[in-house]
């Protein structure tokens, strides 16, 4: 009994023991990795190309170098692929006059080639990636919760259901309504323009998809018929008494019209 003691106290066996645990964790770790990244999953040729359209279409403003010029335009180290992917594949880039923001217009490039941009970007610094198809899925979402989430965080900028509104200093939000769901989640997620940036501390990528759900829901229409501004019964209220008040001054000139 002695002797088996000896053996299940080795003096050895402390170490052992750590260096399982570490073996351990850094398998868990493994497993657990969050999926790889666009610029992973870019090839070498991507980000070459990505860097000769760069500095072809943006490098006047940005930079060679992507680190930005005071005044004019800010660096896009870090800013990760999702930026990249939202500021040109919404035509907002590059800009064709300066302005107090960037207004979305017709797209310059091919989904190929703003995906290139994307991983040159994402080869300066590690920044958020692209959100995955599973990620933006409305299908997948809550609507109900959406709304809670979205007329919290976002509708005193973009209104009750995404119409968009006017900001201060020539700004404004934009109507979310036609925008992809992509592009919904890298907003979020990157923050452009006036927007603040609504990390996955913030903002959870299930609450975000949830978002897109809702943003999603209001295609299918008024469930009243008349959206009426779609800002709740502010706006109803004031056309129900119009319309009430039209009926009441009609009828007593009607009346005033009989009895005289």
């Amino acid at each position: 009994m002695h002797a088996l003691a000896k053996k299940r106290h080795h003096k050895a066996a402390p170490l052992l023991l750590v260096i399982a645990l570490l073996a351990l964790i850094t398998a868990v770790g493994a497993f657990s990795a969050p999926s790889a990244t666009a610029t992973s999953e870019a090839s070498a040729d991507d980000v070459v190309a990505g860097e000769k359209l760069f500095a072809a279409n943006c490098a006047s403003c940005h930079g060679l170098d992507a680190e930005g010029q005071d005044g004019v335009a800010p660096s896009l180290v870090g800013v990760g692929a999702a930026a990249v992917d939202f500021q040109v594949g919404t035509g907002r880039m590059p800009m064709q006059a300066s302005g107090p923001q960037a207004p979305a217009k017709p797209v310059q490039f091919s989904q190929d080639e703003i995906n290139q941009l994307a991983a040159w970007v994402a080869s300066l610094g590690a920044g958020p990636a692209i959100p995955t198809a599973e990620q933006v899925d409305a299908a997948l979402g809550d609507p109900a919760n959406g709304m809670e989430v979205f007329r919290t965080n976002c509708a005193m900028c973009h209104g009750s259901i995404g119409g968009g509104g006017a900001l201060t200093q020539g700004k404004f939000a934009p109507s979310v309504l036609e925008t992809t769901p992509e592009h919904i989640y890298e907003a979020m997620l990157t923050g452009p323009q006036s927007m603040p940036v609504f990390n996955d501390a913030n903002i959870t990528p299930e609450h975000k998809r949830d978002v897109i759900a809702y943003i999603t829901a209001q295609h299918e229409g008024s469930p009243g018929g008349l959206s009426l501004g779609a800002i709740g019964p502010v706006s109803e209220g004031l056309w129900a008494w119009l319309v009430l008040l039209g009926l009441i001054i009609a009828s007593t000139v009607w009346v005033g019209a009989r009895s005289s």
